[in-house]
């Protein structure tokens, strides 16, 4: 063996283990997740299938989690992370391009391959519980790392980290392990457009490396952190770098958001229609903390999302209502409670079958309304015409608004310090 790939795969193990002792496991690992995730997403109304970065904050939310929003770990949390990014599950076969050499091995390091030249990997699932990379077929993940200055582009995405191609029963997923700065790279394009003032995009950064942190203190699953859409945070991969984006990142390097010595999760949402609301108009679940109990906004306005009007077919709505017990047609729908900014929390939804009260946010998830801030509604014969103001939870910080507060002149601290109020700028040691 050549003394370069002797003194590489010695790397790659100590590597392997280094990875294994940073990445948090605080609760038992789970199975790996089928097509369907027992956590719904919301998409945005306008999927974004290229790489290219979508042009306003309408693109995504984060969906709340099963507990509430407060810390529950000490603020020694090191700078210093590998983020593992699920890309996609039940896959069966695909290919993966490399622009330069890669290094394809087993975790075990049993078998190890070097690819000198660009190409295409063809990945898929072997049977038996193996895959296969190329000519490498293993019955544990094979991972496929890039060498310096290669990249690796998968379903059109640009990605720089290594990619682990994980047997899951008669399919694989593939997860790519990327350093935490490189992943916001690949993040801050997709939840806000790399084309906003800089200050924004800083408040972006601050605001996508404090939700990651802490989602990374209660890691679900074995083989991830974080999910590569709306159930996380979107995410394209670091290897494509638009310039405004990284000097947003490089700037706020380390720097989070900490309320009473801890992370928290950092929620934001397109546009909140004039103000933000308490974390419990979402997630009824969450425990409130100052930083999302809510908070002023008046720079969100000249957003074309700020008002709306939109019309809902019937069938839609009462496909929601026969999954929480209500069959019939739809007779009626009547708002029965309102947070201090006007964001309805619950409606009563009546059919010749009976009345249901049914929390706003669930229903609007499901039938792809654009905010719980309802300002009008009507029942027609077919249809529920809706008018109302903002886009998503409303919960965090409202990017609109921070679009705008930039264009006023003012910095990231300030914008950050208006939607998460009480919230403490800190630089994490490393």
């Amino acid at each position: 063996m050549k003394k370069e790939l002797r003194v590489f795969y010695v790397a790659c193990l100590a590597a392997l283990v280094s990875a294994a002792c940073m990445v948090p496991s605080a609760k038992k690992a789970q199975k790996v997740p089928s097509g369907t995730s027992a956590v719904k997403a919301e998409t945005a109304t306008q999927k974004t299938t290229s790489t290219a970065p979508t042009s306003s904050a309408e693109a995504t939310e984060q969906e709340p989690p099963a507990q509430a929003p407060a810390a529950d770990q000490s603020a020694e949390t090191k700078a210093l992370k590998i983020v593992r990014v699920l890309l996609a599950d039940n896959q069966s076969e695909t290919k993966i391009e490399h622009s330069g050499r890669v290094y394809i091995y087993t975790q075990n390091l049993d078998k190890k391959y070097k690819v000198s030249s660009e190409g295409t990997l063809s990945v898929r699932f072997a049977g038996n519980g193996k895959v296969q990379v190329g000519t490498l077929k293993s019955d544990q993940p094979i991972i496929i790392e890039p060498a310096k200055e290669t990249l690796l582009t998968w379903s059109g995405n640009i990605y720089s980290g290594k990619i682990f191609v994980v047997p899951a029963q008669n399919t694989f997923i593939l997860v790519e392990h990327a350093d935490l700065e490189t992943y916001l790279y690949g993040v801050l394009p997709y939840e806000m457009s790399y084309s906003w003032p800089a200050e924004a995009l800083k408040a972006q950064a601050v605001a996508a490396r404090t939700y990651t942190l802490r989602t990374l203190e209660t890691v679900k699953n074995k083989y991830f952190d974080l999910y590569s859409d709306v159930r996380s945070q979107m995410y394209k991969g670091g290897g494509k770098q638009y310039p405004s984006v990284k000097t947003a990142v490089d700037a706020t390097k380390s720097q989070v958001l900490m309320y009473n010595d801890k992370l928290f999760y950092t929620y934001y949402h397109g546009n909140c229609g004039g103000g933000t609301d308490d974390v419990k108009s979402w997630n009824e679940s969450a425990r409130t903390i100052k930083p999302l109990s809510g908070a002023s906004c008046a720079y969100d306005s000249h957003s074309k999302t700020y008002s709306w009007k939109q019309d809902i077919a019937h069938s839609k709505i009462l496909n929601y209502m026969k999954t929480v017990g209500l069959t019939g047609k739809l007779k009626n729908i009547r708002i029965t409670q309102r947070t201090k900014t006007g964001r309805v929390t619950r409606l009563a939804v009546q059919t010749n079958k009976g009345v249901k009260i049914v929390a706003c946010n669930p229903l609007r998830l499901a039938i792809g309304l654009k905010s719980c801030k309802i300002t009008k509604m009507q029942v027609d014969s077919s249809v529920v015409h809706f008018a109302g103001h903002g886009y998503g939870h409303g919960v965090g910080m409202c990017q609109d608004g921070a679009n705008g507060m930039a264009k006023a002149g003012k910095t990231y601290e300030q914008i950050l310090k208006n939607y998460y109020p009480g919230a403490k700028l800190t630089t994490l040691k490393k």
